[in-house]
């Protein structure tokens, strides 16, 4: 069997098979406003995550990004730039399940910016979303690929 090196919501290596793998699109946004970074916080280790996620089949891109953003924080945006694309190994292990994400970011403006924290289920593991200053921010700050958000930003501000 291929074993794939995966990274745990405790960052932390497990090897899983290949077969069990689920493959999953998901789409994210870096909504910036004023030097902030819209962002939600994670319940199970207190990082940051930026807003967004799967992309439903038959979903167009734009349309998933906007409906995550608005899931999570209650902000409606818009697309402006395709910023990046990679892959990720990832296992989560409160459900037990290994997913071979397919990660695509977008820079995205706000159409307002009140924040309201819409009731997220357990699976999502969501406690908040926030607005954090971007000269604040660090690599470890973030649940995943902090570095990438961060080189990302430095283009962008």
């Amino acid at each position: 069997m291929n074993k794939v090196k995966c990274r745990t919501l405790y960052n932390q290596v497990k090897y899983v098979d290949a077969e069990d793998m689920i493959q999953r699109p998901s789409v994210y946004g870096l909504v910036i406003h004023d030097g902030y970074l819209l962002v939600g916080k994670t319940s199970h280790t207190q990082r940051y995550v930026l807003p967004g996620g799967g992309i439903d089949k038959g979903e167009e891109i734009d349309i998933a990004l906007i409906r995550e953003v608005r899931e999570e924080t209650g902000i409606t945006v818009t697309l402006e730039d395709f910023l990046h694309f990679h892959t990720d190994f990832f296992y989560y292990d409160p459900l037990d399940l290994a997913i071979h994400g397919f990660l695509f970011y977008y820079l995205c403006t706000p159409i307002e910016t009140e924040i309201s924290q819409p009731e997220q289920p357990e699976i999502e593991d969501l406690e908040d979303a926030l607005w954090v200053d971007i000269k604040t921010l660090s690599e470890e700050d973030f649940q995943t690929h902090g570095g990438v958000v961060l080189q990302l930003l430095a283009t962008l501000v």
